[in-house]
């Protein structure tokens, strides 16, 4: 048993490397996101601070791995045996949760992942105890009081991190407006000192004194000088505040730097339980019995319920693999994600769509908002309104916000955070950052009429998944750690095996999802830029990408098509169902994002190119519906595995196939490389082409009328809808052509 149980720790160790690269992707952005959003800084400069920030973090992180340890569970009462079925249950169920909620593409939080399944598998192990042994309760085996204290302070971090982002931005942007630098004269310093203070105060003082590496004596010198040393923090920054501006320095810009510091800081303290708690739980649990000699199932787990005392080494290797990750991490690298595009101060392309809950609320909100009005004096409003003019809004080139907003998220964020460090709360980093981040921009006015509703539902669906994600975990663990108490080693075993293969296939569809999401790179540039001619360039080339690669998928599609119905083959036809399905929705959002990119270029060519672009972009859903049209009838005739289609009907149309097949394709090069050559040659030859189809079509019907045998009616009616929608499919090709040469 000691070989089995070494590699179950292995295997724990192995998946906590994992989970901190996917963590540190999927989460790091979230530290990143208001210094990228505002530009800041350049990138590097930006990741220098932030891996500051998670080093540090990292060594002081040892306290929240009591959270694992005995911070849902009372391992006195659990045996080796049974403490490990729940850590690797908990392991294995992180990454199938994981892995199935970015398949589907629901949002969720690695925290409230962690701490549900812990306390599924605990509480399903507990159910198998008390059947064992009715002396038990509940009570004796799971931490209910520090349990449910963890998930009161992870759902009630959402309102109370929106309430002070609102807050806290509105107060600002009244003090500072958008034309906040020159605002700065007299408020610029005293804004310095509260920033640096409270940081310093979360950093230093609640930081480093509730971190296990220093020594008793430092922590009661600070602990009973808290207030005179927070005053001579403030007092000290605020004169240097003022200092600095008046030496050109931008304070806003600084706070920002120090803010994605503290709050890489306090992602490594906080959320690093999450990746390696488990794991080095483990580990102690599996040292601890090795050295006993016990049985795995006699041997009580007591050592667990004291403090973690992570070795030093293990928390700086874990800060370093966290480092290497947010470098080399694709998603950190691409940091525009879904808080920077729903708090973004201008509009651009709305992730989101619109759902009854989100109108409900914005309608009472708007009604709210209209009785607020009647009672506040006309005088004070509009004094408000003139402090929220977004046209004098001081943005940087392609920065989705302003140094004020920026700076005010990443302070509140590090300040809650920390909070819930410090008392051992391991609070959601991406959620009270999420919230935040929505908070300041409902504040900033940053959802206007058009956009709320979206925006919202963002919201909504966020939070929603977040309630998801507990459930899943929860009932998932549950059931993982039923299994594995049955069935025993061999159900461990299994679903190691099934964890690796999910690890796998996962990657395989990242790789591939990515490189879904480097086609619109232009777009974000696009939306970001003030460069009215770069925009209209930049545009050019993606309206030719999109609409050449319509005009090519079409092409594929129709070939599909043609070839499943020829062999009889049912697979092919739904392959193509499902493909012109997936594009019509991609279609769909990127004539979205061409047409806000139009709000991009000079206004006269904007007018000047919108017929054209409308056209062109209609021609391209033209061929979905068109093929759809085709492929209806066709999928019911073979699904219902009526007549094959007549090799004399195949034969007959291959001279034409072939002929559409080389229209389409000059067609589509002709856009993409925006020459236009041959373009009065391919119209020509597209008309002969459909004159052909007519007296094929005529041919056809005068066969159908004259044959006998009525057995191939039904396919002689499929390739009658064939004949007919080619000639269409060629119409719509034609269109395009002469809407993009025009557009370009």
């Amino acid at each position: 048993m000691y070989s089995f149980y070494l590699l179950i720790v292995v295997f724990l160790l192995l998946l906590a490397v994992f989970d901190l690269f996917v963590g540190v992707s999927n989460d790091a952005v979230n530290f990143l996101q208001s210094a990228v959003g505002a530009k800041a800084a350049k990138f590097r400069t930006i990741l220098l601070f932030a891996s500051a920030g998670v080093i540090v973090g990292a060594m002081m992180s040892a306290g929240m791995m009591d959270v694992a340890r005995h911070g849902i569970m009372l391992p006195s009462n659990y045996s080796f045996e049974e403490v490990m079925i729940v850590f690797l249950a908990v392991m294995v169920t992180d990454v199938i949760v994981l892995d199935v909620f970015n398949t589907l593409g629901l949002p969720t939080s690695t925290t409230v992942s962690l701490v549900f399944e812990l306390l599924g598998g605990a509480f399903v192990m507990s159910l198998f105890k008390m059947h064992a042994d009715p002396t038990l309760s509940l009570g004796m085996l799971l931490n209910t009081d520090k349990a449910l204290s963890v998930i009161i302070a992870i759902f009630t971090s959402v309102a109370i991190a929106f309430a002070f982002g609102v807050v806290v931005q509105y107060l600002a942007r009244l003090v500072f407006t958008f034309n906040y630098k020159a605002k700065l004269r007299y408020s610029v310093a005293a804004y310095g000192g509260i920033a640096f203070t409270c940081l310093a105060y979360f950093i230093f003082v609640k930081g480093l004194s509730g971190s296990p590496f220093v020594s008793d004596t430092v922590k009661a010198w600070v602990n009973s000088n808290t207030a005179t040393l927070m005053l001579w923090v403030f007092l000290g920054s605020t004169v240097v505040a003022e200092v600095l501006h008046l030496l050109k320095v931008d304070i806003f810009r600084m706070v920002v730097m120090m803010g994605t510091f503290a709050l890489a800081m306090a992602f490594a303290g906080n959320d690093l339980v999450n990746f390696i708690g488990v794991p080095l739980a483990g580990l102690s649990s599996f040292e601890d019995w090795a050295t006993s000699g016990a049985d795995p199932s006699a041997y009580k787990m007591t050592s667990l319920m004291q403090s973690a005392k992570s070795p030093l080494l293990y928390l700086v290797l874990a800060g370093v693999v966290m480092i290497v990750a947010m470098q080399t991490s694709k998603k950190a690298q691409n940091v525009v994600k879904t808080s920077v595009d729903l708090s973004r101060q201008d509009e651009g392309d709305e992730m989101f769509g619109s759902s009854r809950a989100a109108r409900s609320i914005v309608r009472a909100t708007q009604e709210s908002g209209s009785f607020f009005t009647k009672i506040v004096p006309d005088r004070l409003l509009r004094w408000a309104d003139t402090r929220f003019n977004k046209e004098e809004a001081t943005l940087a080139d392609g920065a989705a916000f302003d140094m004020v907003r920026a700076a005010n998220s990443l302070v509140l964020a590090s300040m809650l955070i920390i909070v819930g460090t410090n008392y051992k709360l391991p609070l959601s980093t991406t959620y009270v950052t999420f919230m935040v981040a929505m908070g300041t921009s409902l504040a900033d006015r940053a959802w206007s009429r058009e956009s709320a509703v979206f925006r919202v539902t963002g919201v909504l669906s966020v939070i929603g998944g977040w309630f998801i994600t507990a459930g899943v975990a929860f009932c998932a663990c549950g059931l993982v750690v039923a299994a594995m108490r049955i069935f025993g080693p061999v159900a461990m075993f299994g679903f190691m095996l099934l964890v690796a293969y999910m690890l796998v296939r996962s990657n395989i569809k990242y790789k591939k999802r990515m490189a879904d999401e480097r086609r619109d790179d232009a777009f974000q540039i696009i939306m970001r830029t003030n460069d009215p001619a770069l925009a209209w360039q930049l545009l050019r080339k993606h309206v030719a990408k999109t609409q050449s690669t319509a005009c090519e998928f079409a092409l594929n599609q129709y070939n599909g098509l043609l070839d499943g119905l020829g062999r009889d083959n049912i697979r092919t036809l739904r392959h193509v169902r499902h493909d012109l399905d997936e594009e019509q929705d991609r279609l769909k959002k990127q004539r979205k994002r061409e047409f806000l990119a139009l709000r991009r270029i000079p206004r006269d060519m904007a007018i000047e190119k919108n017929t054209w672009f409308h056209l062109g972009a209609n021609s391209s859903r033209q061929f979905i519906y068109c093929l759809k049209r085709m492929l209806e009838p066709t999928i019911e005739h073979v699904d219902n595995h009526f007549n094959p289609m007549p090799r004399v009907f195949i034969d007959e149309y291959e001279p034409t196939r072939r002929r559409i097949n080389e229209l389409m394709k000059e067609t589509a090069q002709m856009i993409s490389t925006s020459r236009y050559d041959d373009y009065e040659p391919t119209l020509a030859e597209a008309e002969k082409c459909k004159a052909d189809l007519s007296r094929l079509r005529k041919q056809h019907i005068d066969r159908m009328q004259s044959s006998p045998d009525a057995s191939d009616y039904k396919i002689s009616l499929i390739y009658l809808n064939i004949l007919q929608e080619s000639q269409e499919l060629l119409s719509i090709m034609r269109h395009q052509l002469r809407a993009a040469r025009k557009f370009m």
